[in-house]
């Protein structure tokens, strides 16, 4: 009986050995082979009807109508303030560089947005010392706010002005045009 015991063991663990030998060879693939199609052209078999054609046409001219690229940037200047365009597309950040303040100077920039064609509500101001730091690059992007009672894109589009308290520097004036950035027109909603 003690001699069973001792036969059986290395048996088993050869049984399991061989066991799994037979299966690896045979285990079987969760992969496919898919033809690549992706490089080839898709052509169907016929002529396309005038009729489709005409459609093809009508959305290639208002997808090339609604394209959207950039305006280059023009960098519009006031002592040591820039911005980079003088109109925008709703979404679109608007940069302002400031670079050589003197070290006496020290103000705000303020972004006032229009209310009507004469009167102006600030966004949004930006502190700078030029004792502390004499450049230094900062971003605005004009959103829809409850809170700020900017409910619509007709609360953000229009003629805006960046004043410069504290200083004697000219006002600099840029316009944010009704377009809005594509893919981002879902972020502007009427929020009231």
């Amino acid at each position: 009986m003690k001699n069973a015991g001792k036969i059986a063991i290395p048996i088993c663990i050869v049984a399991v050995i061989v066991a799994i030998v037979i299966m690896i060879p045979n285990e079987k693939s969760d992969s496919m082979e898919v033809e690549d199609i992706l490089d080839k052209e898709v052509m169907p078999d016929e002529d396309i009807s005038p009729e489709v054609q005409k459609k093809l046409d009508e959305i290639e001219k208002i997808n090339l109508e609604n394209e959207y690229s950039p305006k280059p940037r023009e960098w519009i200047t006031s002592g040591p303030f820039q911005i980079d365009r003088s109109k925008y597309v709703i979404g679109e950040k608007i940069f302002l560089v400031i670079g050589g303040l003197g070290q006496q100077e020290k103000g705000q920039a303020a972004f006032l947005r229009p209310l009507n064609d004469t009167h102006y509500k600030v966004y949004q101001t930006i502190p700078f010392d030029g004792a502390k730091k004499n450049t230094f690059n900062y971003y605005i992007q004009p959103q829809l706010s409850k809170i700020a009672g900017i409910c619509s894109i007709e609360d953000i589009t229009g003629q805006w002005t960046v004043v410069f308290r504290g200083t004697d520097y000219a006002n600099l004036k840029f316009e944010i045009t009704e377009q809005i950035l594509p893919g981002d027109e879902d972020n502007y909603q009427p929020v009231c």
